[in-house]
């Protein structure tokens, strides 16, 4: 039976095939790395285009970049199921926002959907929007709601966690369901710069279908060598959580550098990818 949200990869190479079996959770699968982007070029970006009229984040160009890469390296949006592995058909991402912008405030968490064809300009507003409609202390996303309803009766939440998790396990799971849930989606991020605090690895969970985790910390002085003598960078640490089954480690390298190029010269992201390759 097929999925709603994604389709299984066939002719996979048997490392692949191996892989899903000996690490049957996604946690038994997880890489992580910190990567250390330099926050020159990006600042230097972004007070440009504020002079345009134009306010972009860090946030933006992170996803920007991201979205990117997905757009051209589709193994990241990849997810495990059963020991099967499906390629995503859409780039979900799912972000915490707190309510009222308060740091003390009550977190929601959501997804905003991306085309792999977006520029920054598309993808800023994607995500102004999703923050400003969550922020909202009396709005009440579909998340907020079916969380709310699983608590509502003693005992419920248990059994109906247990039963989302088997129909998910057989791709018998609801397309609604899967609509609402946090724990389907391409990428969790988490913007912990937003509440003063360092880089984390965040995990990724094993429920769901998520394979990739990003956490955004404080910005941080990291010492560099140039021409012989060792300086200090300012850098913006991202912590990054991959779940191993969904590609080779040259693909995540090649991605993940391609990524950090695309901050390197953020000016790229004003325009669509010239080329979108996909799996399905």
């Amino acid at each position: 039976m097929g999925r709603p949200d994604g389709k299984k990869l066939k002719n996979l190479g048997v490392e692949y095939l191996v892989g899903a079996h000996v690490m049957a959770e996604r946690t038994d699968a997880m890489n992580m790395i910190t990567i250390d982007l330099p926050e020159a070029p990006m600042r230097e970006y972004l007070n440009r285009k504020r002079k345009e009229g134009k306010r972009y984040s860090h946030l933006s160009l992170i996803l920007a970049a991201m979205v990117r890469a997905f757009a051209e390296y589709p193994q990241l949006n990849r997810f495990v199921v059963n020991k099967r592995i499906y390629a995503r058909n859409e780039i979900a991402v799912g972000m915490v926002v707190l309510k009222g912008g308060k740091i003390d405030g009550v977190g929601t968490t959501s997804k905003m959907k991306f085309p792999p064809d977006a520029t920054i300009d598309t993808i800023n507003e994607i995500i102004s929007k999703y923050i400003d409609e969550n922020r909202q202390e009396d709005e009440v996303n579909a998340t907020d709601k079916l969380a709310e309803f699983l608590c509502s009766a003693p005992g419920l939440l248990r059994v109906a966690a247990n039963l989302v998790k088997w129909l998910d396990k057989h791709n018998w799971c609801p397309k609604s369901i899967i609509e609402a849930s946090p724990f389907h989606c391409s990428i969790i991020l988490t913007d912990l710069a937003s509440i003063k605090t360092n880089s984390i690895h965040h995990h990724i969970y094993n429920f769901g279908t998520t394979s990739i985790s990003l956490a955004m910390g404080n910005l941080r002085e990291v010492p560099v060598r140039k021409k012989g003598e060792v300086t200090f960078e300012r850098c913006l640490p991202l912590g990054i959580v991959t779940d191993d089954r969904i590609a080779s480690g040259n693909i995540l390298g090649l991605a993940f550098r391609k990524f950090q190029k695309y901050l390197m010269h953020p000016e790229v992201l004003e325009n669509p990818p010239e080329k979108i390759v996909t799996e399905i």
